[in-house]
This record gives structure tokens, C-alpha cells and sequence, in this order.
């Protein structure tokens, strides 16, 4: 449903919170060999609650013209899912943003909240003319607050707040992309019903975090990016996702924060990026970047010294590829890089978890 827009003040406390964050700098370390796990604590209250993140989108809905709020469905503890909207004209190609299907990756959605604002102001006039965007920056909100029904008390955050990858029956939301809808976790049908199957989408980056020790050539990567590899996918909407990569390879790689490596993933129409490609003809790209907000395995969490490259880069990347939709450059987008870009491997027997 669409929300009527009205003006809604932001707490003191979400504004600190969000503040927190987007006032870190870009640490020179960022990748290479540090921040390594471990360097600097592991925390979540400086990370936008539910509740926050909820009245964030409120206020730019409010203040931003081009933005619609819509609720594509509700958790398994309830809570409305919410999708920033961007259409201009129903003819341009679209691109959807999908953050948190795991709940204990979060700088993602930081930093898509980050660039609604920033669809907001004069940097992007003119841009969304062109093209269409829907963000959807939370969809699995109930792991995201750990309310869940089993146990976190192996996590490793600081704080009252754990945050995990699956739903709060347990389930991990990217592995329900196979099933039919009426057999998917809620949160997974919301995504199908009122998102894959309502919207003509041409484009999605599915936007994850891995663990903090993968690497290419002796180097750790600041993120890693996968186009489908199901072989039902469509010659046309493969190419579509690898001009994608080429796009955020490009605007990543030459950054000095950015090393990019090639992730190693499952063929599974289960998978989100093999699902939407196969179902819905969508070009999809996943990216995980380095590192996750919260884990039981220790080696998986980052410390919150490494935030703002992170968020820094998921910005990166969605500005890149809203503007070369926008200007029609993705079309002629070398794909060539994919043929030489490093698998990346992991350090101490890491394994990749998609």
C-alpha cells in the first residue's frame, strides 16, 4: 500500500545514530591486510534499528518529491517491509537495491539510506528522468532486531542487539527463491508478489556481506560480485548482469579502498540472484562486501572501525549503476574484465555463505 506523505520528525536518537555513521571517514587500511577480525569492537548500537530506519524513510518521503513509500508486506513478527520508490515514467529500465534478506549484514542498508537521501538533492537532478529505482533497504527486519524465536547468545556484538542471518522461524531468506510462492517465508513471498511479479524490473544488485578473510592475489577484498550462473538463465539476461559487474567493477576498483574479487556461488534457482534472472528475465549482480555487523563465528564479524569504507562503497555502487542506466553507458559496458578477474579464496579455511 502507498503511504500518504506527510511530515514526520526523525528522534534526537536516529539522528545520532545515523550520524554515527556517516561522519567516518575512509580508512587508508580499508583493504590490503587490516582492518583485520577482531581490530576494534563489534558494534551494533551505532547500526539504524528497525524503528529508525523506519522514520528515516518517512522523513525523506516527506521532503523528497520524486519518492513514494510503499509496503510491500509484513515479517513474521509483523513488522511492515518498506520500498523507496523512484518512477518517473513507467517506460524507463528499472533497477531494484535488496538489502538485509540477511539480517546481520547491515552496512548495506546503511548505506542505501545514505543514497535515498542522496536521491534527494541536486548531485542526481536530472538523473531519475531516465530511470527508475526501488530500494528496498530491510527485508528481513525481525534478524535484523534479533527477535527471533531460538537463541543468540553465541553472538558476538556488544550490546542489547543481536543481529542474524535468518527470519524469526529460523529460515534463511535467500535460499526460498525456488519454491512457489505459496510455500515462501513471508518475508520472500512479499518480495515475490508485491515486488518481482508486480514491477517490470531489468536489473537488481542482491547486496550481501561474506566473511572478512577472503582474497584475491594475497590481498583481502573490500567486496566480491557474481552474475547468475543457473543455465536457464537467458543469454541476454546474463549479459545484462555481467555489464552490471562491469559497472561496479570499474567504479570500485580504482578507488585505492576498492579490490573487487570474484565470489564463489552456488547455481541454485534458490538463490536469490539465480531465482529473479530465471523467473522474472531480471540481470542480477550479487555483491558481498567484506564483513559482517554481527556472527557466531568470530571470524565473520568486522569491527566497526571498517564501517565507513563499506558504506562508502555501497554508495559507490548504486550511484554508478543508477547513472550509467540513466545515460544509457551500461549498454556498452566492457564485460571482457570478467574473464581475468580472480576467484577470490579464504584465508584460514573461511568459507564463502552467499
Amino acid at each position: 500500500m502507498n503511504l500518504k506523505k506527510k511530515v514526520l520528525s526523525v528522534s534526537l536518537s536516529s539522528l545520532m545514530a545515523f550520524g554515527a555513521i556517516t561522519a567516518v571517514t575512509t580508512p587508508a587500511f580499508a583493504v590490503g591486510n587490516g582492518p583485520s577480525a577482531g581490530n576494534g569492537a563489534i558494534q551494533t548500537s551505532i547500526l539504524h534499528t528497525y524503528e529508525s530506519l523506519v522514520d528515516y524513510l518517512k522523513t525523506q518521503d516527506a521532503k523528497q518529491k520524486a519518492m513514494e513509500l510503499e509496503v510491500i508486506g509484513q515479517t513474521v513478527k509483523g513488522r511492515d517491509i518498506y520500498m523507496a520508490k523512484y518512477i518517473s515514467n513507467p517506460e524507463n529500465p528499472t533497477i531494484l537495491f535488496l538489502t538485509q534478506q540477511h539480517g546481520n549484514e547491515q552496512l548495506t542498508t546503511e548505506g542505501a539510506l545514505s543514497f535515498i537521501k542522496h536521491l534527494g538533492t541536486e548531485k542526481t537532478k536530472g538523473v531519475l528522468d531516465n530511470v527508475n529505482v526501488l530500494i528496498i533497504p530491510m527485508l528481513n527486519a525481525d534478524g535484523a532486531m534479533g527477535d527471533v524465536d531460538f537463541s543468540l547468545e553465541d553472538y558476538h556484538a556488544d550490546g542489547n542487539r543481536h543481529l542474524t542471518r535468518y527470519n524469526a522461524n529460523k529460515v534463511d531468506l535467500n535460499r526460498e527463491h525456488a519454491k512457489a510462492t505459496s510455500d515462501m517465508e513471508v518475508e520472500a513471498k512479499s518480495l515475490h508478489e508485491n515486488v518481482f511479479a508486480k514491477y517490470q524490473i531489468d536489473y537488481m544488485i542482491d547486496l550481501h556481506h561474506q566473511g572478512t578473510r577472503s582474497e584475491t592475489e594475497g590481498e583481502l577484498v573490500s567486496g566480491s560480485i557474481l552474475y547468475p550462473t543457473n543455465t536457464a538463465v537467458k543469454p541476454e539476461v546474463l549479459e545484462g548482469s555481467k555489464k552490471l559487474g562491469a559497472v561496479v567493477y570499474n567504479a570500485l576498483e580504482d578507488t585505492g579502498w576498492g579490490h573487487i574479487g570474484k565470489y564463489e556461488g552456488g547455481t541454485g534457482t534458490n538463490i536469490g540472484r539465480n531465482g529473479a534472472a530465471v523467473r522474472y528475465d531480471i540481470s542480477t549482480l550479487l555483491f558481498e562486501m567484506r564483513g559482517m555487523s554481527d556472527h557466531y563465528i568470530e571470524s565473520y564479524a568486522l569491527g566497526q572501525k571498517s564501517n565507513g569504507y563499506l558504506i562508502k562503497q555501497t554508495i559507490t555502487t548504486l550511484d554508478a549503476t543508477v547513472r550509467a542506466i540513466a545515460n544509457g553507458s551500461i549498454e556498452t559496458a566492457d564485460t571482457s574484465f570478467w574473464d581475468t578477474l580472480p576467484e577470490q579464496t579464504n584465508r584460514q579455511g573461511e568459507e564463502a555463505d552467499e
